[in-house]
């Protein structure tokens, strides 16, 4: 594991402020080598652990638009050990000041070239569709697999739009984004600014539940390969009766109001003053 700088004090003012903040690189050249690799196969349907992810759109073979696959961590054991990799559970609790993190879901993404509006990614905020969460602290950090700017459709943000409050603007797979930012701006009365995040690759931007965020097209000739790490505080529960009763997260058990979520299927990343066990192998297919 490399040594790397956890936030300063300036660091977690920022990301408090404007809802987001980007790491410097984390990861090394070979790390970065392996994990495209494993990448490519993942979005392939090359599962080393034989065990397939928790749903993909598309299926395997079609490269065409966006490519999501959710807990690709379970297909392969370098991904885990991305996803599960102690340097971000700490910067994670660093910033949202917890003690602990576990992993609520993985998405692996890959933004095919020239994939024009097909390769959009709406604005939204993830707590639109997490709303099964009793608390505000869960976040997320977006790992660059290779360079990442606005020509191959990098990841923008709504600079401090975490404190407009839960907004009815929830469209992942939205493509005309000119027509919701106009919708945005009448609900909210604010501005609607993003923040382009450029990335080179090993660098991690790291966003909060609710700020709004999104992508546009990839007009580069390279796709744009990265993995989303959604996490929770340790300690968070379930709450019953929201609109996202649905969440994939919520099929791996049955949870009743108020219950933890915890456990093998959403492994701790990283706890204060223990070592972490990554236990993602023990979880049963």
């Amino acid at each position: 594991m490399n040594a790397f700088d956890l936030p300063t004090a300036g660091d977690i003012a920022f990301y408090k402020e404007h809802g987001y903040w980007l790491s410097p690189k984390l990861f090394s050249d070979e790390e970065l080598r392996e994990f495209r690799e494993h990448h490519r196969r993942i979005v392939a349907g090359e599962y080393e652990t034989k065990r397939p992810p928790l749903s993909r759109d598309p299926q395997p073979g079609d490269t065409s638009k966006l490519v999501q696959v959710n807990n690709a961590y379970w297909t392969d054991a370098t991904m885990a050990r991305l996803v599960l990799d102690v340097r971000i559970g700490k910067i994670a609790a660093r910033l949202t000041g917890v003690k602990g993190i576990r992993l609520w879901h993985d998405q692996l993404l890959y933004k095919p070239p020239k994939s024009g509006v097909a390769g959009n990614i709406g604005w939204h905020q993830d707590q639109g569709y997490w709303q099964c969460l009793d608390c505000n602290e869960a976040l997320t950090a977006w790992v660059a697999l290779e360079d990442v700017d606005e020509k191959n459709g990098c990841m923008e943000f709504v600079s401090g739009s975490h404190k407009w409050g839960l907004l009815d603007e929830n469209h992942f797979y939205q493509q005309d984004i000119e027509a919701q930012i106009k919708r945005i701006e009448e609900k909210t009365g604010h501005t609607f600014r993003t923040v382009p995040a450029v990335l080179p690759a090993g660098c991690v931007s790291f966003h909060h539940n609710l700020t709004i965020h999104g992508s546009r097209a990839n007009t580069s000739s390279r796709p744009r390969i990265s993995i989303a790490i959604h996490m929770i505080p340790d300690g968070a529960r379930y709450r019953a009766g929201s609109s996202s009763e649905d969440h994939t997260s919520n099929t791996l058990r049955q949870p009743g109001n108020g219950d933890f979520y915890a456990g093998p299927y959403f492994p701790v990343i990283y706890r204060e003053g223990e070592p972490c066990a990554n236990v993602w192998m023990t979880v049963e297919g």
